[in-house]
């Protein structure tokens, strides 16, 4: 399909889609909706920034027709905060000229305030697993109407250990529903959760994992230590014009932290930074400066690398690279978004180098590597991480394998060398009933008694 007008939606959707400024479907977008309306089962496996929100939302809004009820008919579920705040927005712009009710529902905030909200009716819910599950046990939220569910950046949900939370949120759905997930890769975990909960589950693939986007230019440098690369990075960002928004990507907390305070010397009000110690109204305001230019510069742990539609990003750095390469994919999708140029920079050590080895592996090419300039200064400050870790020679945590006792080194007696088997009651019952005794029930020994 090479335009919108071939997909046959109401004017509502066409006036809104008119107004985002969208001329044609991306791939993913023309092969989900027709199987979307007809109603199966869809899992759809597509590169970020290829459109995979609006590939659910635009047939969903096609087939919702106008209702007063209260309960919701829709359930949309992601794996972050700020996912949840980005899809109820995309979702208001596309329903702008309709009367579908939205609301989104997270952690790290007033649980009443959003009873309250949900209490008015919603016709569409979005929300991370943690607080629909609170909301659901306590009666704020009833499921019985849901007839979509969706499942956004399924791989990452169950990354994050959400597995169990699902199960439990399928068991309190109704079983005549439609169900539809999207992912940027396909999994074992995602295989083994379509056949375990799912029937005739339709499958889309528009472009394999790993496959770099044609419009991202990647190239690498290789670094000693983590103060080198911030010197690197310090040189990089004093071009403005060309590096006029950057995202930064680091391994953890702690090295958000110091890459933060060692760029806030020299950039201090074009900075920002978000990890998950961060207050949700802070991780909120920083996206939203960073999103509106008034902060060049975001430095941000993988809570970002999925999702998240920031416009016109031209740079995405990865000051670390990522243990799974998979991760890497995610994190420079975050630039070149909607056919537009990017470009990704790869720091690495020489601990790194098999990680970067991996990379290439995975989308089978190689990353071309610039050389450091000149003027950056190497430093042979290392952080902490990266410090070798002290032992006392004489006092080893545990001993080596050449370990030979002194002379002040003895066996136990025999008597202290018995183990500790509960004592002879315990035994004694044990080996006539085959199980312990239990207190809570007096009859099981004599009902399990053989």
């Amino acid at each position: 399909m090479q335009s919108f007008d071939d997909f046959k939606i109401s004017k509502q959707l066409q006036y809104a889609i008119t107004d985002l400024g969208f001329e044609k479907p991306t791939p993913i977008q023309s092969e989900a909706f027709s199987i979307i309306v007809s109603g199966k089962d869809v899992v759809g496996i597509a590169q970020t920034g290829t459109g995979k929100t609006f590939a659910y939302m635009l047939p969903i809004l096609q087939m919702l027709p106008f209702a007063k009820q209260i309960q919701p008919r829709v359930l949309v579920l992601v794996p972050t905060r700020e996912l949840v705040v980005q899809v109820v927005e995309e979702i208001e712009k596309f329903g702008k000229y309709s009367d579908i009710k939205v609301l989104g529902v997270y952690g790290g905030t007033n649980i009443n305030r959003q009873k309250e909200a949900l209490a008015l009716g919603a016709d569409i819910v979005v929300a991370t697993p943690g607080r629909l599950y609170d909301l659901v046990l306590c009666r704020a939220l009833q499921l019985k109407a849901i007839k979509k569910l969706v499942i956004d950046e399924v791989d990452v949900m169950l990354d994050l250990g959400f597995r169990f939370q699902l199960t439990n949120i399928f068991e309190l759905l109704p079983e005549r529903r439609q169900n539809i997930m999207f992912s940027a890769t396909m999994t074992e975990e995602i295989e083994t959760l379509i056949n375990d909960f799912f029937i005739g589950t339709h499958k889309i693939a528009v472009a394999v994992s790993g496959t770099p986007l044609e419009n991202i230019a990647q190239s690498s440098y290789a670094v000693p230590n983590f103060y080198t690369k911030a010197n690197l990075l310090v040189n990089l960002l004093q071009d403005a014009t060309t590096f006029n928004k950057v995202l930064v990507f680091v391994s953890n907390k702690k090295s958000a932290d110091l890459l933060f305070n060692v760029l806030n010397e020299h950039f201090n009000d074009e900075l920002c930074v978000i990890h998950s110690n961060k207050t949700q109204n802070y991780r909120l305001r920083s996206i939203k400066q960073f999103d509106e230019g008034k902060n060049r510069i975001l430095v941000t742990t993988d809570v970002m690398a999925r999702g998240l539609d920031l416009d016109e990003i031209s740079h995405v750095v990865n000051f670390d690279t990522p243990a799974f390469p998979e991760n890497y994919m995610h994190r420079i999708g975050r630039t070149g978004r909607a056919e537009k140029e990017g470009t990704s920079l790869l720091f690495y050590t020489e601990k790194e180098t098999k990680h970067k080895e991996a990379i290439e592996a995975l989308m089978d090419m190689k990353i071309p590597e610039k050389d450091v300039p000149s003027e950056v200064k190497i430093s042979k400050q290392l952080a902490p991480e990266e410090q070798p870790q002290l032992t006392e020679p004489n006092n080893p945590h545990k001993p080596s394998g050449d370990y030979v006792p002194g002379a002040g080194f003895h066996e136990k007696k025999e008597k202290n060398a018995k183990e500790n088997q509960g004592g002879s009651y315990k035994r004694i019952i044990k080996k006539k009933y085959k199980k312990p005794k239990t207190k809570g029930d007096k009859n099981y020994n004599k009902r399990n008694k053989k």
